[in-house]
Protein backbone atom coordinates (compact mmCIF):
# COMPACT_ATOMS: atom_id res chain seq x y z
CA UNK A 1 0.00 0.00 0.00
CA UNK A 2 1.37 3.24 -1.09
CA UNK A 3 2.07 6.42 1.26
CA UNK A 4 0.09 9.26 1.11
CA UNK A 5 3.11 11.25 0.29
CA UNK A 6 4.19 9.05 -2.52
CA UNK A 7 3.62 9.88 -6.03
CA UNK A 8 1.33 6.82 -6.18
CA UNK A 9 -1.03 7.84 -3.86
CA UNK A 10 -1.01 11.28 -5.57
CA UNK A 11 -2.47 9.98 -8.83
CA UNK A 12 -4.83 7.97 -7.27
CA UNK A 13 -6.03 11.37 -5.39
CA UNK A 14 -6.15 12.98 -8.58
CA UNK A 15 -8.08 10.57 -10.19
CA UNK A 16 -10.74 10.01 -7.15
CA UNK A 17 -14.02 10.33 -8.13
CA UNK A 18 -14.47 13.99 -6.38
CA UNK A 19 -11.23 15.24 -8.25
CA UNK A 20 -13.88 16.33 -11.41
CA UNK A 21 -15.96 19.79 -11.74
CA UNK A 22 -17.29 19.15 -8.19
CA UNK A 23 -14.16 17.80 -6.35
CA UNK A 24 -14.47 21.23 -4.14
CA UNK A 25 -18.05 19.44 -2.64
CA UNK A 26 -16.21 17.81 -0.15
CA UNK A 27 -12.53 18.53 0.10
CA UNK A 28 -10.38 19.09 2.85
CA UNK A 29 -8.78 22.86 2.02
CA UNK A 30 -5.46 23.50 4.06
CA UNK A 31 -5.32 27.22 4.33
CA UNK A 32 -1.45 28.38 3.68
CA UNK A 33 -0.36 31.94 5.00
CA UNK A 34 2.77 31.98 2.65
CA UNK A 35 4.73 34.44 4.81
CA UNK A 36 4.79 31.49 7.74
CA UNK A 37 4.91 28.96 5.87
CA UNK A 38 8.44 27.78 4.77
CA UNK A 39 11.21 30.34 4.29
CA UNK A 40 13.57 28.10 1.47
CA UNK A 41 16.14 31.71 0.86
CA UNK A 42 16.48 32.41 4.57
CA UNK A 43 15.52 35.59 4.76
CA UNK A 44 12.85 35.73 7.60
CA UNK A 45 10.09 35.56 5.32
CA UNK A 46 8.10 32.50 3.83
CA UNK A 47 8.06 31.79 0.07
CA UNK A 48 6.58 29.79 -2.45
CA UNK A 49 9.82 27.67 -3.15
CA UNK A 50 9.56 27.37 0.79
CA UNK A 51 6.17 25.74 -0.15
CA UNK A 52 7.08 23.82 -3.11
CA UNK A 53 9.70 22.60 -0.81
CA UNK A 54 6.93 21.18 2.08
CA UNK A 55 4.85 19.56 -1.15
CA UNK A 56 5.24 16.29 0.39
CA UNK A 57 4.36 17.03 3.56
CA UNK A 58 0.89 18.93 2.29
CA UNK A 59 0.36 14.97 0.24
CA UNK A 60 1.16 12.51 3.39
CA UNK A 61 -1.14 15.24 5.34
CA UNK A 62 -4.22 13.98 2.53
CA UNK A 63 -5.29 17.26 1.93
CA UNK A 64 -7.64 17.63 -1.35
CA UNK A 65 -6.70 21.34 -1.80
CA UNK A 66 -4.69 24.49 -0.68
CA UNK A 67 -6.11 27.65 -0.18
CA UNK A 68 -3.31 30.09 -0.68
CA UNK A 69 -3.04 33.70 1.24
CA UNK A 70 -2.19 36.13 -1.05
CA UNK A 71 0.74 36.29 -2.12
CA UNK A 72 0.74 39.40 -4.64
CA UNK A 73 3.44 42.49 -4.42
CA UNK A 74 2.71 44.44 -1.15
CA UNK A 75 3.58 46.90 1.34
CA UNK A 76 2.63 44.42 4.40
CA UNK A 77 0.07 47.23 5.27
CA UNK A 78 -2.63 44.40 5.89
CA UNK A 79 -0.81 41.21 6.05
CA UNK A 80 -0.73 40.59 2.46
CA UNK A 81 -3.86 41.68 1.76
CA UNK A 82 -3.31 45.52 0.63
CA UNK A 83 -2.57 44.28 -3.29
CA UNK A 84 0.13 46.52 -5.36
CA UNK A 85 -0.55 44.08 -8.52
CA UNK A 86 -3.23 41.54 -8.90
CA UNK A 87 -1.28 39.69 -12.05
CA UNK A 88 2.15 39.19 -10.26
CA UNK A 89 4.01 37.57 -7.09
CA UNK A 90 5.72 39.94 -4.50
CA UNK A 91 9.62 39.61 -5.45
CA UNK A 92 10.37 38.28 -1.89
CA UNK A 93 7.81 35.67 -2.13
CA UNK A 94 9.45 34.81 -5.60
CA UNK A 95 8.34 35.02 -9.47
CA UNK A 96 5.66 33.91 -11.77
CA UNK A 97 8.23 31.04 -12.88
CA UNK A 98 8.26 30.17 -8.72
CA UNK A 99 4.71 30.16 -8.93
CA UNK A 100 4.12 27.97 -12.35
CA UNK A 101 6.88 25.15 -10.36
CA UNK A 102 4.76 25.38 -6.89
CA UNK A 103 1.18 24.85 -9.14
CA UNK A 104 2.80 21.92 -11.26
CA UNK A 105 3.80 20.33 -7.95
CA UNK A 106 1.09 20.39 -6.14
CA UNK A 107 -0.91 19.16 -9.07
CA UNK A 108 1.40 16.34 -9.61
CA UNK A 109 1.06 15.27 -5.90
CA UNK A 110 -2.99 15.59 -6.75
CA UNK A 111 -3.41 18.30 -4.92
CA UNK A 112 -6.01 21.66 -5.79
CA UNK A 113 -4.70 25.46 -5.49
CA UNK A 114 -7.35 28.20 -4.24
CA UNK A 115 -5.90 31.77 -4.75
CA UNK A 116 -6.93 34.42 -2.80
CA UNK A 117 -8.55 36.88 -4.51
CA UNK A 118 -8.93 40.95 -3.07
CA UNK A 119 -11.23 42.54 -5.28
CA UNK A 120 -12.34 45.16 -2.46
CA UNK A 121 -9.57 47.57 -2.28
CA UNK A 122 -6.41 47.91 -3.79
CA UNK A 123 -3.02 48.84 -2.33
CA UNK A 124 -2.40 52.56 -2.05
CA UNK A 125 0.80 51.60 -4.10
CA UNK A 126 -1.88 50.30 -7.05
CA UNK A 127 -0.51 51.93 -10.35
CA UNK A 128 -4.24 52.94 -11.04
CA UNK A 129 -4.42 54.62 -7.16
CA UNK A 130 -1.06 56.23 -8.12
CA UNK A 131 -2.65 57.78 -11.16
CA UNK A 132 -5.95 58.72 -9.11
CA UNK A 133 -3.49 61.18 -7.06
CA UNK A 134 -1.60 62.22 -9.53
CA UNK A 135 -5.32 63.06 -11.76
CA UNK A 136 -7.86 65.91 -10.77
CA UNK A 137 -10.86 65.55 -9.31
CA UNK A 138 -13.58 64.35 -10.91
CA UNK A 139 -11.04 62.68 -13.90
CA UNK A 140 -11.54 58.79 -15.23
CA UNK A 141 -8.33 57.66 -13.09
CA UNK A 142 -10.59 59.13 -9.72
CA UNK A 143 -13.81 57.20 -10.72
CA UNK A 144 -11.94 53.92 -9.80
CA UNK A 145 -11.80 54.72 -6.41
CA UNK A 146 -14.08 56.21 -4.43
CA UNK A 147 -13.65 59.79 -4.19
CA UNK A 148 -15.78 62.57 -2.48
CA UNK A 149 -15.64 66.00 -1.05
CA UNK A 150 -15.40 66.72 2.36
CA UNK A 151 -18.09 68.42 4.43
CA UNK A 152 -17.47 71.88 6.46
CA UNK A 153 -15.36 75.14 5.78
CA UNK A 154 -13.07 74.26 2.79
CA UNK A 155 -14.09 70.94 2.78
CA UNK A 156 -12.20 70.06 5.51
CA UNK A 157 -13.89 67.54 7.36
CA UNK A 158 -14.77 64.18 5.90
CA UNK A 159 -17.44 63.23 4.03
CA UNK A 160 -19.62 60.73 6.66
CA UNK A 161 -18.64 59.89 10.10
CA UNK A 162 -17.95 56.53 8.65
CA UNK A 163 -15.54 54.21 10.96
CA UNK A 164 -13.17 51.20 9.22
CA UNK A 165 -12.89 47.62 9.99
CA UNK A 166 -9.58 48.35 11.61
CA UNK A 167 -10.51 51.46 13.99
CA UNK A 168 -10.30 55.26 12.96
CA UNK A 169 -12.04 57.32 9.99
CA UNK A 170 -13.04 55.35 7.19
CA UNK A 171 -12.02 58.49 5.11
CA UNK A 172 -8.24 59.33 4.02
CA UNK A 173 -8.23 63.04 2.99
CA UNK A 174 -5.21 63.52 0.04
CA UNK A 175 -3.60 67.04 -0.98
CA UNK A 176 -6.12 68.73 -2.85
CA UNK A 177 -8.57 68.13 -0.67
CA UNK A 178 -10.72 65.32 -1.65
CA UNK A 179 -11.27 62.60 0.75
CA UNK A 180 -11.20 58.79 -0.28
CA UNK A 181 -12.92 55.50 1.23
CA UNK A 182 -11.20 53.02 2.74
CA UNK A 183 -12.97 50.53 4.80
CA UNK A 184 -9.82 48.45 5.94
CA UNK A 185 -6.92 50.68 6.88
CA UNK A 186 -5.97 53.65 4.91
CA UNK A 187 -3.59 51.57 2.44
CA UNK A 188 -6.30 50.10 1.22
CA UNK A 189 -8.58 52.26 -0.68
CA UNK A 190 -11.81 50.60 -2.04
CA UNK A 191 -12.37 50.28 -5.78
CA UNK A 192 -15.44 51.71 -7.32
CA UNK A 193 -17.46 48.86 -8.67
CA UNK A 194 -19.74 50.47 -10.31
CA UNK A 195 -16.71 51.58 -13.07
CA UNK A 196 -17.00 49.26 -15.89
CA UNK A 197 -12.90 49.37 -15.99
CA UNK A 198 -12.60 47.69 -12.63
CA UNK A 199 -15.30 44.48 -13.63
CA UNK A 200 -13.02 44.43 -16.80
CA UNK A 201 -9.78 44.13 -14.95
CA UNK A 202 -10.60 41.69 -12.44
CA UNK A 203 -12.12 38.94 -15.45
CA UNK A 204 -8.70 39.73 -16.85
CA UNK A 205 -7.28 39.01 -13.13
CA UNK A 206 -9.45 35.44 -13.05
CA UNK A 207 -8.26 34.65 -16.41
CA UNK A 208 -5.07 35.23 -16.00
CA UNK A 209 -5.08 33.06 -12.84
CA UNK A 210 -6.70 30.50 -14.25
CA UNK A 211 -4.83 29.76 -17.07
CA UNK A 212 -1.87 29.60 -15.37
CA UNK A 213 -3.73 26.33 -13.56
CA UNK A 214 -5.47 28.25 -10.81
CA UNK A 215 -8.34 25.52 -9.36
CA UNK A 216 -10.27 28.41 -7.48
CA UNK A 217 -10.38 31.34 -5.71
CA UNK A 218 -11.33 32.86 -2.23
CA UNK A 219 -12.83 35.70 -2.47
CA UNK A 220 -12.15 38.33 -0.01
CA UNK A 221 -14.67 40.42 1.50
CA UNK A 222 -17.43 38.97 -1.03
CA UNK A 223 -20.36 41.40 0.93
CA UNK A 224 -18.51 44.34 0.27
CA UNK A 225 -18.18 45.55 -3.72
CA UNK A 226 -21.14 46.75 -4.26
CA UNK A 227 -21.93 49.89 -2.81
CA UNK A 228 -24.83 52.60 -3.05
CA UNK A 229 -23.32 56.00 -2.23
CA UNK A 230 -26.01 58.95 -1.84
CA UNK A 231 -25.71 62.52 -1.49
CA UNK A 232 -25.36 63.20 1.01
CA UNK A 233 -23.77 60.22 2.83
CA UNK A 234 -25.84 58.65 5.99
CA UNK A 235 -24.40 59.08 9.21
CA UNK A 236 -23.16 55.82 11.26
CA UNK A 237 -26.22 56.29 13.14
CA UNK A 238 -28.64 56.26 10.17
CA UNK A 239 -27.00 52.96 9.14
CA UNK A 240 -27.48 51.34 12.65
CA UNK A 241 -30.37 48.94 12.30
CA UNK A 242 -31.03 49.14 8.69
CA UNK A 243 -31.92 45.19 7.31
CA UNK A 244 -30.05 42.86 5.24
CA UNK A 245 -29.74 44.25 1.28
CA UNK A 246 -30.44 48.00 3.05
CA UNK A 247 -26.91 49.01 3.88
CA UNK A 248 -25.22 50.99 1.42
CA UNK A 249 -21.85 49.23 1.90
CA UNK A 250 -22.33 45.34 2.66
CA UNK A 251 -24.61 42.26 1.21
CA UNK A 252 -25.77 44.28 -1.43
CA UNK A 253 -28.30 42.53 -3.94
CA UNK A 254 -26.05 44.55 -6.82
CA UNK A 255 -22.69 42.38 -5.71
CA UNK A 256 -24.58 38.89 -7.53
CA UNK A 257 -24.59 41.03 -11.13
CA UNK A 258 -20.64 40.99 -10.28
CA UNK A 259 -20.37 37.41 -9.53
CA UNK A 260 -22.84 36.02 -12.58
CA UNK A 261 -20.01 37.46 -14.88
CA UNK A 262 -17.09 35.63 -12.78
CA UNK A 263 -19.51 32.62 -13.24
CA UNK A 264 -19.28 32.68 -16.87
CA UNK A 265 -15.83 32.93 -16.87
CA UNK A 266 -15.28 29.93 -14.63
CA UNK A 267 -17.36 27.76 -17.11
CA UNK A 268 -14.97 28.66 -19.52
CA UNK A 269 -12.67 25.95 -18.23
CA UNK A 270 -12.82 22.67 -18.09
CA UNK A 271 -13.02 21.73 -15.44
CA UNK A 272 -15.17 24.74 -14.15
CA UNK A 273 -13.33 26.98 -11.62
CA UNK A 274 -14.75 27.42 -8.40
CA UNK A 275 -14.81 30.33 -5.71
CA UNK A 276 -15.93 30.16 -2.32
CA UNK A 277 -16.97 33.48 -1.20
CA UNK A 278 -15.88 35.22 2.53
CA UNK A 279 -19.04 36.62 3.48
CA UNK A 280 -19.92 37.55 6.55
CA UNK A 281 -23.76 38.03 6.46
CA UNK A 282 -27.29 36.44 7.85
CA UNK A 283 -27.40 33.12 7.58
CA UNK A 284 -30.14 33.35 4.74
CA UNK A 285 -28.02 35.60 2.71
CA UNK A 286 -25.70 33.09 2.21
CA UNK A 287 -26.96 31.14 -0.35
CA UNK A 288 -27.35 33.63 -2.83
CA UNK A 289 -23.49 33.48 -2.50
CA UNK A 290 -23.12 30.03 -3.03
CA UNK A 291 -25.26 29.62 -5.38
CA UNK A 292 -24.20 27.57 -8.26
CA UNK A 293 -24.77 31.02 -11.08
CA UNK A 294 -22.83 32.87 -8.23
CA UNK A 295 -19.58 31.88 -6.78
CA UNK A 296 -20.22 28.11 -5.90
CA UNK A 297 -19.93 28.15 -1.94
CA UNK A 298 -19.67 30.46 0.92
CA UNK A 299 -17.64 30.07 4.15
CA UNK A 300 -19.74 29.30 7.12
CA UNK A 301 -18.25 31.08 10.05
CA UNK A 302 -20.58 29.54 12.27
CA UNK A 303 -19.11 26.92 14.58
CA UNK A 304 -16.04 29.00 14.52
CA UNK A 305 -18.42 31.49 16.34
CA UNK A 306 -19.87 28.99 18.51
CA UNK A 307 -19.99 28.25 22.12
CA UNK A 308 -18.58 24.82 22.76
CA UNK A 309 -22.00 23.17 22.90
CA UNK A 310 -23.64 20.09 21.73
CA UNK A 311 -27.26 21.72 21.00
CA UNK A 312 -25.49 24.93 19.65
CA UNK A 313 -23.04 22.44 17.34
CA UNK A 314 -26.88 20.91 16.33
CA UNK A 315 -28.03 23.31 15.32
CA UNK A 316 -25.31 25.26 13.43
CA UNK A 317 -25.03 22.25 11.60
CA UNK A 318 -28.92 20.96 10.53
CA UNK A 319 -29.44 25.00 9.41
CA UNK A 320 -26.10 24.85 7.19
CA UNK A 321 -27.25 21.63 5.45
CA UNK A 322 -30.30 22.98 4.80
CA UNK A 323 -28.92 26.51 3.40
CA UNK A 324 -27.03 24.34 1.17
CA UNK A 325 -29.58 22.56 -0.03
CA UNK A 326 -31.01 26.06 -0.67
CA UNK A 327 -28.47 27.14 -2.97
CA UNK A 328 -27.49 23.72 -4.56
CA UNK A 329 -24.15 24.34 -2.92
CA UNK A 330 -22.24 21.98 -0.34
CA UNK A 331 -21.51 24.04 3.39
CA UNK A 332 -18.46 24.95 4.41
CA UNK A 333 -17.14 24.10 7.89
CA UNK A 334 -13.83 25.76 9.56
CA UNK A 335 -12.62 26.45 12.89
CA UNK A 336 -9.32 28.47 12.77
CA UNK A 337 -7.84 30.79 10.27
CA UNK A 338 -5.23 33.63 9.83
CA UNK A 339 -8.29 36.23 11.31
CA UNK A 340 -9.20 34.54 14.81
CA UNK A 341 -7.62 32.74 17.82
CA UNK A 342 -7.00 29.83 17.54
CA UNK A 343 -9.51 26.99 17.88
CA UNK A 344 -7.06 25.50 20.59
CA UNK A 345 -6.99 28.06 22.62
CA UNK A 346 -10.45 29.46 22.42
CA UNK A 347 -11.57 26.23 23.71
CA UNK A 348 -9.07 26.60 26.90
CA UNK A 349 -10.64 29.70 27.67
CA UNK A 350 -13.81 29.97 29.94
CA UNK A 351 -16.75 31.31 28.17
CA UNK A 352 -17.50 35.23 29.31
CA UNK A 353 -20.07 35.42 32.17
CA UNK A 354 -22.41 37.76 29.71
CA UNK A 355 -22.48 34.71 27.22
CA UNK A 356 -21.05 33.96 23.64
CA UNK A 357 -18.34 32.42 22.41
CA UNK A 358 -14.88 33.10 23.92
CA UNK A 359 -12.68 35.00 21.40
CA UNK A 360 -9.34 35.16 23.37
CA UNK A 361 -9.34 38.53 23.29
CA UNK A 362 -8.86 39.56 26.78
CA UNK A 363 -5.88 36.57 27.27
CA UNK A 364 -3.92 38.01 24.47
CA UNK A 365 -4.34 41.73 25.66
CA UNK A 366 -3.29 40.52 29.34
CA UNK A 367 -0.27 38.48 27.27
CA UNK A 368 -1.34 35.16 27.65
CA UNK A 369 -2.09 35.65 31.59
CA UNK A 370 -6.04 36.41 32.11
CA UNK A 371 -7.72 34.70 32.25
CA UNK A 372 -6.20 31.16 32.71
CA UNK A 373 -5.84 28.91 29.84
CA UNK A 374 -6.30 25.59 29.92
CA UNK A 375 -4.14 24.48 27.27
CA UNK A 376 -4.56 20.50 27.85
CA UNK A 377 -8.28 20.96 27.77
CA UNK A 378 -8.17 23.45 24.73
CA UNK A 379 -6.49 21.17 22.91
CA UNK A 380 -8.65 17.75 23.66
CA UNK A 381 -12.01 20.14 22.70
CA UNK A 382 -9.91 20.97 19.67
CA UNK A 383 -8.78 17.83 18.46
CA UNK A 384 -12.96 16.42 19.33
CA UNK A 385 -14.47 19.34 17.57
CA UNK A 386 -11.93 19.13 14.33
CA UNK A 387 -13.05 15.11 14.43
CA UNK A 388 -16.63 16.08 14.17
CA UNK A 389 -15.85 18.39 11.61
CA UNK A 390 -13.94 16.43 9.46
CA UNK A 391 -16.85 13.51 9.83
CA UNK A 392 -19.92 15.97 8.48
CA UNK A 393 -20.96 16.37 4.53
CA UNK A 394 -19.49 19.54 3.18
CA UNK A 395 -15.73 20.95 2.70
CA UNK A 396 -13.63 21.40 5.05
CA UNK A 397 -10.79 24.13 5.89
CA UNK A 398 -7.85 23.68 7.71
CA UNK A 399 -5.83 26.55 8.84
CA UNK A 400 -1.75 25.82 8.96
CA UNK A 401 -0.21 24.64 12.28
CA UNK A 402 -3.36 23.48 13.27
CA UNK A 403 -2.53 20.07 12.63
CA UNK A 404 -0.15 20.29 15.50
CA UNK A 405 -2.61 21.30 17.58
CA UNK A 406 -0.76 24.51 17.87
CA UNK A 407 -1.88 27.15 20.35
CA UNK A 408 -2.03 31.11 19.81
CA UNK A 409 1.02 32.73 20.48
CA UNK A 410 0.24 35.50 22.75
CA UNK A 411 4.50 36.37 24.09
CA UNK A 412 4.83 38.98 21.51
CA UNK A 413 6.83 42.11 22.08
CA UNK A 414 4.78 45.01 20.88
CA UNK A 415 7.76 46.30 18.85
CA UNK A 416 7.68 42.85 16.82
CA UNK A 417 4.00 43.12 15.73
CA UNK A 418 3.06 44.08 12.66
CA UNK A 419 -1.26 43.71 12.50
CA UNK A 420 -2.54 47.16 11.30
CA UNK A 421 -5.55 46.77 14.18
CA UNK A 422 -2.50 46.68 16.99
CA UNK A 423 -1.53 50.05 15.81
CA UNK A 424 -4.90 51.61 15.37
CA UNK A 425 -6.29 50.40 18.59
CA UNK A 426 -3.71 50.10 20.70
CA UNK A 427 -4.92 49.12 23.74
CA UNK A 428 -8.29 47.82 22.68
CA UNK A 429 -7.58 45.20 20.01
CA UNK A 430 -4.42 43.16 19.84
CA UNK A 431 -4.09 41.74 16.39
CA UNK A 432 -3.91 38.63 14.71
CA UNK A 433 0.15 38.04 14.91
CA UNK A 434 -0.58 35.55 17.05
CA UNK A 435 -2.04 33.00 14.47
CA UNK A 436 0.27 33.69 12.14
CA UNK A 437 3.46 33.32 13.32
CA UNK A 438 5.65 31.14 11.31
CA UNK A 439 5.84 27.38 11.76
CA UNK A 440 7.71 24.43 13.17
CA UNK A 441 8.95 22.34 11.40
CA UNK A 442 11.93 21.15 13.87
CA UNK A 443 12.52 20.68 17.07
CA UNK A 444 15.39 23.48 17.93
CA UNK A 445 16.88 26.05 15.51
CA UNK A 446 16.79 29.29 15.08
CA UNK A 447 13.74 29.53 13.43
CA UNK A 448 12.59 25.89 14.59
CA UNK A 449 13.14 24.81 10.96
CA UNK A 450 11.14 27.50 9.31
CA UNK A 451 14.10 28.83 7.74
CA UNK A 452 17.92 29.25 8.01
CA UNK A 453 18.11 32.25 10.13
CA UNK A 454 14.94 33.54 12.08
CA UNK A 455 11.21 34.27 11.24
CA UNK A 456 9.65 37.20 10.53
CA UNK A 457 7.17 36.96 13.56
CA UNK A 458 9.05 35.64 17.04
CA UNK A 459 8.64 31.99 17.98
CA UNK A 460 8.10 30.90 21.58
CA UNK A 461 10.18 27.99 23.18
CA UNK A 462 7.62 25.54 23.50
CA UNK A 463 7.33 25.64 19.65
CA UNK A 464 9.87 22.96 19.41
CA UNK A 465 8.00 20.32 21.46
CA UNK A 466 5.02 20.57 19.08
CA UNK A 467 6.85 20.83 15.78
CA UNK A 468 6.23 18.90 12.62
CA UNK A 469 9.55 16.52 13.89
CA UNK A 470 8.55 15.99 17.30
CA UNK A 471 5.15 14.55 16.45
CA UNK A 472 6.15 12.80 13.39
CA UNK A 473 5.73 9.27 14.21
CA UNK A 474 3.95 9.44 17.65
CA UNK A 475 0.37 7.96 16.74
CA UNK A 476 -0.91 10.02 19.65
CA UNK A 477 -0.09 12.98 18.52
CA UNK A 478 -2.54 15.69 16.49
CA UNK A 479 -0.39 15.16 13.52
CA UNK A 480 -1.16 11.64 13.41
CA UNK A 481 -4.85 12.33 14.32
CA UNK A 482 -5.32 14.94 11.34
CA UNK A 483 -3.73 12.21 8.89
CA UNK A 484 -5.66 9.30 9.90
CA UNK A 485 -8.95 11.38 9.70
CA UNK A 486 -7.89 12.74 6.60
CA UNK A 487 -7.17 9.32 5.23
CA UNK A 488 -10.17 7.74 6.68
CA UNK A 489 -12.67 10.29 5.29
CA UNK A 490 -11.13 9.88 1.59
CA UNK A 491 -12.44 6.11 2.01
CA UNK A 492 -15.67 6.84 3.95
CA UNK A 493 -17.03 9.55 2.02
CA UNK A 494 -20.28 9.14 0.35
CA UNK A 495 -23.41 11.53 -0.47
CA UNK A 496 -24.02 14.61 1.27
CA UNK A 497 -26.10 13.50 3.83
CA UNK A 498 -26.50 12.43 7.68
CA UNK A 499 -29.17 11.37 9.81
CA UNK A 500 -29.00 11.89 13.45
CA UNK A 501 -28.87 9.68 16.03
CA UNK A 502 -30.57 9.92 19.42
CA UNK A 503 -28.85 9.64 22.58
CA UNK A 504 -29.41 9.80 25.98
CA UNK A 505 -27.41 12.75 27.05
CA UNK A 506 -28.28 16.10 25.90
CA UNK A 507 -24.00 16.71 25.95
CA UNK A 508 -23.78 13.89 23.50
CA UNK A 509 -24.18 14.83 19.25
CA UNK A 510 -24.22 11.67 17.10
CA UNK A 511 -24.89 11.24 13.56
CA UNK A 512 -24.72 8.49 10.80
CA UNK A 513 -23.67 8.71 7.40
CA UNK A 514 -24.10 6.95 4.28
CA UNK A 515 -22.49 3.96 4.02
CA UNK A 516 -22.95 2.64 7.83
CA UNK A 517 -20.20 4.89 9.77
CA UNK A 518 -21.21 7.58 12.29
CA UNK A 519 -19.64 9.78 14.39
CA UNK A 520 -20.07 10.34 18.40
CA UNK A 521 -18.68 13.62 20.26
CA UNK A 522 -18.82 13.65 23.84
CA UNK A 523 -19.15 17.64 25.08
CA UNK A 524 -19.82 17.03 28.86
CA UNK A 525 -17.95 15.99 31.81
CA UNK A 526 -19.06 12.25 32.11
CA UNK A 527 -18.34 9.65 30.19
CA UNK A 528 -21.01 7.95 27.82
CA UNK A 529 -21.26 4.77 26.38
CA UNK A 530 -20.59 4.26 22.74
CA UNK A 531 -23.16 2.84 20.14
CA UNK A 532 -22.31 -0.56 19.06
CA UNK A 533 -20.28 -0.85 16.44
CA UNK A 534 -16.29 -1.31 15.30
CA UNK A 535 -14.12 1.71 16.46
CA UNK A 536 -12.44 3.32 13.66
CA UNK A 537 -11.25 6.54 15.19
CA UNK A 538 -11.06 8.61 18.54
CA UNK A 539 -9.37 12.29 19.00
CA UNK A 540 -8.82 10.55 22.09
CA UNK A 541 -8.05 7.63 24.38
CA UNK A 542 -10.99 5.22 24.03
CA UNK A 543 -11.41 2.22 26.03
CA UNK A 544 -14.12 -0.39 27.11
CA UNK A 545 -16.56 1.03 24.81
CA UNK A 546 -16.95 4.16 26.73
CA UNK A 547 -16.30 7.48 25.35
CA UNK A 548 -14.53 10.04 27.44
CA UNK A 549 -15.38 13.64 27.66
CA UNK A 550 -14.01 15.95 25.36
CA UNK A 551 -13.65 13.42 22.38
CA UNK A 552 -15.02 12.42 19.25
CA UNK A 553 -15.15 8.63 18.34
CA UNK A 554 -16.32 7.56 14.57
CA UNK A 555 -17.49 3.76 14.29
CA UNK A 556 -18.22 1.50 11.62
CA UNK A 557 -22.40 0.59 13.09
CA UNK A 558 -24.15 -2.33 13.01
Amino acid sequence: MALAGDPVAGAERAGDPGAGADWWRQAAVYQIYPRSYADANGDGIGDLAGITSRIPYLASLGVDAVWLSPFYPSALADGGYDVDDYRDVDPRLGTLDDFDRMIAALHDAGIRLVADLVPNHSSDRHEWFRAALAAAPGSPERARYIFRDGLGPHGALPPSDWQSIFGGPAWQRVPDGQWYLHLFAPEQPDLNWDNPEVRADFVRTLRFWSDRGVDGFRVDVAHGLAKRLTDPLPSTEELAGLGPGAHPLWDRDEVHDIYAEWRRVFQEYDPPRTAVAEAWVEPDRRARYAHPEGLGQAFSFDLLEADYDAAGFRRIIADNLAFARKSGSSTTWVFSNHDVVRHATRYGLPVPADGGPQKGREWLLSGGIEPALDRERGLRRARAATLLMLALPGSAYLYQGEELGLHEVAEIPDKDRQDPTFFRNAGVEIGRDGCRVPLPWTRDGSSFGFGADGAHLPQPTWFGAVSVEAEEGHDASTLSLYRRALALRRRLQGPEELRWRDTDRASVLAFERPGGWCAVMNFGPDATPLPEGELLLASGPVADGVLPPDTTAWLRVR
